[in-house]
């Protein structure tokens, strides 16, 4: 792999460090501070707010300025949020928290580009590998993170405080590592070689398979971040369980989430796209039995660990579907609605998830997951099925 993946890896597992520590904390500080139970978990919701938000603007930058300019930009977006975070739970300012919540999701919407910039770095025969390899980059966030937030929780005269200034560290980390990121792939050269020109969005949308890679991400993302900022609050403020074992959970979690990335890329090229997005489906329905079952320790973390490994191979099968859709030329603009269709769906999924867990209840919002899963079965029906009608027009 060229030195930029290996770059953006790194980068990841600093600047993703900050996401568990807000999804950890963040419901926790938000039922403390915040005037109704059923806002505990905006702050959360606010930080995929910002990644949906940032998307488009980010990528109009990055067109204009590169990638490498506003990767760099986003580490200190990400440092700038965690000071703003750390002096919001010390004054006790539920809606200065909810803002730096959404400050550190622009930051993310910046580091969620990573994926992208690693598959043009390569050969397209190794995108997904790519895209795995800086994913893998999360296994070390899931470490770090939830560690530094219950090893700093408690430096400062303001209980969690300090656990957000390593949100500021693990920022300037990433910025360093991004120094030595390079713009240039083989996939961006051979572009400028000879191009076909930009197709409209509608014409480039015609196509199943592009629905087919959305879907894989949106429905995986959206249901991961519904349950997962739900559990917190479910675990610790209505089951009672220790603040320990639920960052156990979350961090256990985020574990599975990245590392199946050492074998989601060869998987792909071994038993393709589809194979693998319909073990990502079989592993959400395996987590709504598990959590439907019982409410104890082990239900919640099997569940969460299913539903981490499920996400993994869905977004990983769709983020490398994705580039068969678009020429080179295009992929800002296919990028960025693939980006804003995901992470608009996170953000309301984490809107919700506050609401549906206090007026609802944890069994229904289990249930409402399940059409989210048929919507995707049935995508990958109809681009099988356009898929067989082509061969049988092109036929003799």
């Amino acid at each position: 792999m060229p030195l930029n993946v290996w770059v953006l890896m790194l980068a990841q597992a600093f600047a993703m460090s900050a996401t568990p520590i807000m999804v950890l904390l963040g419901g926790i500080i938000g039922a403390e501070l915040s005037p109704v139970p059923s806002l505990s978990t905006l702050p959360i919701a606010m930080m995929v707010v910002g990644v949906a938000v940032a998307i488009v603007p980010i990528n109009i930058l990055m067109q204009r300025l590169g990638r490498r300019r506003v990767f760099i930009g986003g580490a200190l977006l990400t440092s700038v949020a965690g000071v703003m975070a750390a002096l919001s739970v010390w004054y006790a300012q539920f809606w200065g928290f909810c803002a730096s919540g959404l400050l550190l999701g622009c930051g993310g919407a910046i580091i969620q580009q990573y994926r992208f910039a690693a598959m043009e770095s390569v050969a397209p025969t190794l995108s997904a590998k790519a895209a795995s390899r800086v994913l893998l980059g999360g296994l070390l966030a899931a470490f770090l993170g939830p560690e530094l937030a219950l090893l700093a929780k408690d430096i400062l005269p303001v209980t969690y405080s300090g656990a957000f200034l390593m949100v500021t560290l693990v920022g300037v980390l990433a910025l360093v590592c991004l120094l030595f990121y390079q713009d240039e792939g083989p996939v961006l050269k051979a572009s400028k070689v000879e191009r076909m020109g930009i197709r409209p969005l509608p014409i480039i949308l015609r196509q199943s398979r592009l629905w087919v890679a959305c879907g894989a991400a949106v429905i995986g993302y959206a249901l991961m971040s519904f349950i997962m900022t739900a559990t917190p609050v479910h675990m610790h403020h209505i089951e009672h369980h220790s603040l320990e074992d639920t960052k156990w959970v979350i961090q256990s979690h985020v574990i599975a989430m990245y590392l199946p990335s050492l074998i989601s890329g060869y998987l792909i090229a071994r038993l393709g796209h589809t194979r693998i997005m319909l073990a990502g489906l079989a592993l959400y329905c395996l987590t709504l039995a598990l959590a439907l079952a019982g409410r104890d320790l082990l239900n919640y973390w099997s569940a969460l660990v299913m539903l981490g490994v499920g996400w993994n191979f869905l977004f990983v099968a769709g983020t490398s579907l994705l580039p068969g859709c678009y020429r080179p030329e295009e992929r800002f603009t296919v990028q960025s609605f693939n980006d804003s269709l995901v992470f608009g769906s996170q953000a309301l999924a984490s809107l919700g998830a506050g609401w549906v867990i206090y007026q609802l209840g944890w069994q229904l919002l289990l249930v409402i997951c399940i059409p989210a899963i048929a919507t995707q079965l049935i995508l990958i029906a109809w681009w099988k099925l356009s898929k067989s009608k082509a061969l049988q027009i092109t036929e003799p």
